[in-house]
């Protein structure tokens, strides 16, 4: 029911952007998978450029692995989720999901004018762009704050500065162990 429901609202998002449409329709008939840790979902991109959901089954031209912090990422950073993400297989229709992937957007404005009016719909929309902005700065204050804890009060993470400063002196040492063993290697032996 939830894969349902996610491939209409996609199907929905496409319908009202034909360039998306246009941009999948070269590609009809070719499937895709996208991974998202133990989740996985095949689809086929159909001959109106919409997608349909198919089996695991089905040989996937495009596999996209998306990283497992990926719904933080889609709500606080999608540059970043576009840019782990691991894609493989063929480069032209990776590249043409990617970009209607990057660009689609939800005209919810519009989609709520439709229910409850042009004033309505504004006021509505304006109201959720002000709480997912603030939204937004909450999160990444609260990974902010829950670095600096594991950083500082847990210790359970190192500071880059502090993991390089480690790597040299690691680096000092066995090389001055090399030295000792050289010097050692010359000693005479006692018999």
């Amino acid at each position: 029911m939830l894969q349902r429901a996610t491939f209409a609202f996609v199907n929905h998002l496409l319908a009202a952007e034909g360039w998306a449409r246009a941009r999948l329709k070269p590609f009809a008939g070719q499937h895709a998978r996208f991974e998202l840790g133990p989740f996985a979902q095949t689809f086929a991109v159909a001959g109106d450029g919409s997608l349909n959901a198919c089996g695991d089954a089905a040989p996937a031209a495009v596999t996209v692995r998306l990283p497992d912090d990926a719904p933080l990422r889609f709500l606080t950073d999608r540059a970043s989720l576009f840019a782990s993400a691991r894609i493989e297989g063929a480069a032209d229709f990776a590249e043409a999901l990617g970009f209607v992937a990057r660009n689609l957007r939800w005209d919810v404005e519009a989609d709520l004018a439709g229910l409850v009016g042009d004033i309505a719909a504004h006021r509505v929309a304006a109201a959720g762009r002000l709480l997912r902005a603030s939204g937004a700065a909450q999160a990444q204050r609260l990974g902010a704050n829950f670095g600096e804890y594991l950083l500082d009060e847990e210790r359970l993470l190192v500071r880059r500065a502090e993991a390089g400063a480690f790597a040299r002196e690691v680096a000092t040492l066995a090389d001055q162990l090399a030295r000792l063993e050289l010097r050692a290697g010359k000693l005479p032996t006692p018999d």
